[in-house]
């Protein structure tokens, strides 16, 4: 993660004022970082400020291990859906559809395990493939008809709404097999000795620490041998702290319930593996080429039509997974599933740092974003805040976010 902020040795101070110097040195360079990275930083802090103002509000219960668990179980679908959508707004594009397909994806998994007694595991694969299938229809007529991803995925969004109406005939189906439902809302199991934590889920949060350092410790290694701008020393370790810190705080509260929720699981090895994708694969950076400079892309060598293609068929196949996931949470499929998920992924990405114009985003920025959503609507819903001022309130968190967005370019630009 690179910065604009370069480590340097300071000058020799003035006899007498080495101290007032050096400090001031270090406030600068401390003010700058945040400043020149504020665009990085900026909804992480709001995250945590978020967390702290209805922590207080609703006199602690926001943060009560139950109510993690259920944080994470209650939004896994949108941010599981904002993955993909940060996706496809980096490549400069939109997906409106994604709603209507979770909703279809799920009736035609209803009708697969219920109606026709498919065993689930393959009734999975087959839902999966469905969503592919979707992705890469909406694909073909995007990046190899020229047909603006707006109005495919606007048709999208009524052809895969009506669908799921006709395959459920208007009604609600279920229940879904046991299995599935454990995959949605079930929780890892427990093993070891009694401690009064969740043993597997302490494990796996101690594994995640010594990633997470080992992954910014090798980042900031690479990026001095090629000469590039690096956090100074202070503010790469305070930064690490806050990581540990957080990451620790979340496994205890998680342990000290029934353990990690398995979707928790699926989401991070969604992020694991869609951040190194955009990081260190070729197609990840011709993702961002082609959303930040289509033209320059194009002159370089970049196969842009393949990579939009292969882009929605992603977004289409993690909608199928937010489905089946949405599915099994609720026990049954229904013909008004997935309403609005679309904006909500929409919301949580450009919330997350994704930029309107494209070829800028992360995969944690999208995750960031859906929790910023999450601890909203949570947060809210404790202290009684009606589903009206709801919805206002997030509409105006999305507009300072792409606010702030249209600022700092223009801010960057002067």
């Amino acid at each position: 993660m690179s910065t604009d902020v370069t480590e340097k040795t300071p000058a020799p101070a003035p006899p007498g004022k080495g101290g007032a110097a050096a400090g001031d040195s270090l406030l600068k360079l401390l003010v700058d970082g945040m400043r020149r990275n504020m665009r990085q930083y900026g909804m992480l802090i709001a995250l945590g400020l978020i967390v702290v103002l209805f922590e207080v509000w609703t006199d602690g219960d926001l943060l009560l291990p139950r109510n993690v668990s259920n944080l994470v179980l209650q939004n896994s679908y949108i941010l599981i859906l904002a993955i993909g959508m940060m996706l496809v707004i980096i490549a400069g594009h939109i997906d409106l559809s994604v709603g209507s397909l979770t909703a279809f994806v799920g009736a035609a998994a209803a009708v697969l395990m219920v109606r026709h007694d498919v065993p689930w595991p393959l009734a999975v694969v087959l839902c999966l493939l469905l969503g592919a299938a979707a992705g890469s229809l909406q694909g073909f007529f995007i990046a190899y008809l020229g047909i603006p991803s707006f109005i495919v995925t606007l048709a999208g969004m009524l052809l895969f709404r009506g669908l799921t109406e006709i395959v459920l005939k208007g009604q609600t189906l279920g229940p879904f097999p046991e299995g599935l439902q454990k995959a949605s809302n079930g929780f890892l199991p427990e093993v070891g000795p009694d401690t009064n934590y969740h043993n597997l889920t302490v494990l796996l949060g101690l594994v995640v620490i010594a990633f997470v350092v080992y992954q910014e410790v090798r980042d900031r290694r690479r990026q001095l041998e090629f000469d590039l701008d690096v956090l100074p020393t202070k503010m790469f370790l305070t930064k690490l702290v806050a990581l540990i810190a957080a990451v620790l705080v979340v496994t205890l509260l998680l342990a000290s319930y029934k353990g990690a929720p398995v979707v928790l699981i699926i989401l991070g090895v969604l992020v694991v593996g869609f951040g190194y994708l955009l990081r260190n694969a070729i197609i990840g950076r011709h993702v961002y080429a082609i959303g930040g400079n289509l033209p320059a892309a194009k002159l370089s060598g970049v196969k842009d039509k393949k990579v939009v293609f292969l882009v929605f068929l992603n977004m289409g196949m993690l909608a199928a997974l937010a489905g089946l996931v949405f599915a099994a949470r609720f026990n049954a499929a229904s013909p008004k599933a997935g309403l609005n998920f679309e904006l909500e992924a929409i919301a949580a990405s450009f919330i997350g740092g994704a930029s309107m114009s494209g070829g800028v985003g992360t995969v944690l920025g999208a995750i960031i974003g859906g929790l910023v959503l999450g601890v909203l609507n949570n947060g809210m819903n404790l202290v009684g805040i009606g589903t009206d001022w709801q919805q206002v309130i997030k509409g105006l968190v999305l507009l300072a976010a792409v606010g702030f967005d249209v600022w700092n370019k223009r801010k960057s630009g002067s």
